[in-house]
């Protein structure tokens, strides 16, 4: 007869409301305690991806941000279908976590000072970036220009959004040119990039803020490990697509850990300013309304530069070619001739 032990097996599946399973250390955690440490494991430290609307909790003033154009959706120009049409996956996305598209951008406070806000939601078809995410990152960017507050993304995606095709792919130009025109206006931008910042966000704006911050561990590349290895013709680097990597490499200036992530981001508000516009404002803003404007600055002086030195070449050789032939014919040769005829006697 089998003995009966009076209490039941250790169950090796739990009720997902209930516990979550740390993909770093494989602890099983509490979700109530996970969400008192801002979903960081507290064993091994892993970050867990959050919602666009966690992290704007997590970082603004308490009641301070007002969302801006949540209105806007995407909408299916290509008639894209895959194992699902673009529409139903849309939708089915929508009702996973309750936004429209896979960003979210406003104005709020932060240690009470004014910031233009934008943040991706990886749940939101990976985060991935359409007309409508470039077009509230471009916003956010414009509002930032002209209230001349600090610009802050909070990158998570997996790149362009495949569906839209073409249309995805021009988002990168249109947020750049925001950025650039940030740059040369002199308005702050500060970006931070956590679990995961890749392809087209990577290749665009996430990695050319005035300060870059990642989360500890990130993944943070532009394309995987095959596509990666295979274009270097090199084997890659352990590790080359984490945060610490890019950190150890001069490409990301601070890892900060979620718990410290908003006292970091208000500590370099205060050192970043926007000063306000000065008299050669209309200089700056020459510049600023060219999308390429630091790339058409530098073409534009190094054309006068070399204009200036041709011009004066021109009129130093004409100047010397000048004298050269004046003095040779008049003086020289010319006035020779007309003396030898004056002084040679005549009949």
């Amino acid at each position: 007869m089998p003995v009966r032990l009076p209490f039941r097996p250790r169950r090796d599946t739990y009720p997902p409301d209930l516990w979550t399973k740390c993909p770093g250390c494989s602890e099983m955690l509490f979700n109530k305690q996970l969400e008192k440490t801002l979903r960081v494991c507290p064993h091994c430290g892993h970050h867990f991806r959050i919602s666009a609307r966690s992290r704007i909790e997590q970082l603004v003033d308490g009641g301070s941000f007002v969302e801006r154009d949540d209105d806007l959706q995407p909408v299916d120009s290509l008639g894209f279908v895959d194992l699902k049409s673009y529409p139903d996956r849309l939708v089915a996305a929508q009702l996973a976590t309750g936004l429209r598209d896979a960003a979210v951008w406003g104005l709020a406070a932060m240690g009470g000072k004014p910031v233009s806000m934008c943040v991706m939601d990886f749940g939101f078809i990976g985060g991935s970036m359409g007309a409508v995410v470039g077009e509230k990152v471009a916003r956010a960017g414009e509002a930032a220009l002209d209230q001349r507050i600090p610009l802050i993304i909070v990158s998570s995606s997996g790149g362009a959004r495949m569906q839209e095709g073409t249309y995805a792919l021009m988002q990168l130009a249109k947020t750049m040119g925001v950025i650039e025109r940030l740059k040369a206006a002199c308005v702050p931008f500060i970006s931070v990039l956590t679990d995961p910042t890749t392809g087209g966000v990577f290749a665009s704006f996430a990695v050319v803020g005035d300060v870059n911050i990642a989360e500890p561990n990130a993944i943070i590349r532009f394309a995987g490990d095959r596509v990666s290895a295979g274009t270097i013709g090199e084997e890659l680097p352990p590790g080359y697509q984490r945060s610490e990597f890019w950190f150890s490499h001069g490409f990301v200036d601070r890892i900060v850990a979620r718990a410290r992530l908003r006292d970091e981001v208000i500590a370099l508000l205060g050192f970043l300013a926007a000063p306000p516009p000065a008299g050669a404002g209309e200089a700056i803003a020459g510049i600023a309304s060219r999308p390429r404007s630091l790339l058409s600055a530098l073409t534009g002086a190094l054309a006068g530069e070399n204009g200036d030195a041709r011009g004066s070449d021109a009129r130093g050789g004409d100047a010397r070619n000048g004298g050269r032939n004046g003095d040779s014919r008049n003086g020289g040769r010319g006035g020779e001739a007309n003396g030898s005829r004056g002084e040679a006697p005549r009949g």
